[in-house]
């Protein structure tokens, strides 16, 4: 895509993720650390730097964490002694792990497309894990969850309307996400609210 060409960009992008990442890796470990119980392995698909794998595995020591993303992403980030780093493509594979981790992908994504992630998200569960133990993390918006004050619903709408700008995309509401889950294969979820509208979804087969 357009970010593999324009470096700077690209360093701009991964920076914003990452300082997100570093604050949002340190609340999800420390108030929702219970979605990696009995998790062995992990994959952090569309983890860049490998922020949030880096943080999960420093706290959970007996996970074993590795990143996906895109060859020029991940090229020139520093190896870490506790993070594996695979090259390639979510549309295509996604390595097997008893848990897949999206932080913040699929908001950048058409219904259609999420679809297609999530499916190839299933399948590496249903390689890695023991027989319907596995499940899928995903950390994004979820518009209109009970906890909303006004404050964060107007914060909502600027997030939708830049996220639109930036990558045509849209934040979803539970149903819309429910309607993509069901989709791409999976029977349950439960959605936690973590910060203003970001969620934690634990999505099963």
């Amino acid at each position: 895509g357009a970010a593999g060409h324009d470096m700077e960009f690209n360093a701009l992008v991964n920076e914003a993720m990452g300082s997100d990442s570093q604050f949002m890796a340190e609340l999800v470990v420390r108030e929702c650390g219970e979605v990696f119980t009995g998790v062995t392995s992990l994959v952090d698909v569309g983890g860049g730097n490998g922020t949030m794998a880096t943080a999960i595995a420093k706290a959970f020591p007996h996970v074993r964490c590795s990143v996906l993303d895109l060859p020029h992403v991940i090229q020139g980030v520093s190896a870490h002694e506790s993070v594996e780093f695979a090259a390639g493509d979510m549309m295509e594979y996604v390595p097997p792990a008893d848990a897949v981790l999206l932080k913040c992908v699929l908001h950048n994504w058409s219904d259609e497309d999420c679809v297609k992630i999530l499916t190839k998200c299933r399948e590496a569960i249903a390689q890695g894990a023991k027989a319907g133990a596995g499940k899928v993390v995903i950390i994004d918006a979820v518009v209109g969850s009970p906890t909303h004050s006004q404050q964060v619903l107007e914060a909502q709408v600027l997030m939708d309307m830049q996220m639109m700008m930036l990558f045509m995309s849209k934040e979803r509401e539970e149903l819309n996400w429910q309607k993509i889950f069901m989709e791409a294969g999976f029977s349950h979820y439960k959605i936690q609210p973590i910060l203003g509208m970001r969620s934690i979804i634990e999505l099963y087969p």
